[in-house]
């Protein structure tokens, strides 16, 4: 598992860095950025091995955001993992409508979000 890139997109300056933490101490190479566009381009130009990807952004929304990354041949196989707010049964439908992978609400226990990346990872 260690050395994997994974890319986390969050607006939140204290999450980012909280979720950097977890996943840097896990042996995890992380990137993070703060808006969609951010998150198109870091992808484009480094693709990571996992997204860890906010909905609720400035500009494009994670939803976009995983619809672009899944439609391009390029991208389509990167595992996205929403973390967010929402937790309505509609949200979570518009996430798997988009290609999400996974679909964990916040606030998040650390374990939840290390074990299904794992597992992703895995079977990637």
């Amino acid at each position: 598992m260690a050395n994997n890139r994974i890319l986390i997109v969050e607006d939140e300056e204290s999450l980012l860095k909280l979720e950097s933490i977890l996943l840097t101490s896990r042996g995890y190479h992380v990137r993070g950025v703060t808006d969609g566009m951010a998150a198109l381009k870091a992808i484009a130009t480094d693709r990571p091995d996992l997204v860890l990807l906010d909905i609720m952004m400035p500009g494009i929304d994670g939803f976009e955001v995983c619809r672009r990354i899944k439609e391009d041949p390029l991208t389509s196989s990167i595992p996205v993992v929403m973390l967010t707010a929402k937790k309505g049964s509609m949200d979570q439908a518009r996430g798997a409508q988009v290609g999400a992978d996974a679909y964990i609400t916040k606030p998040f226990k650390s374990v939840k979000i290390i074990e299904t990346i794992e597992s992703l990872l895995k079977h990637k």
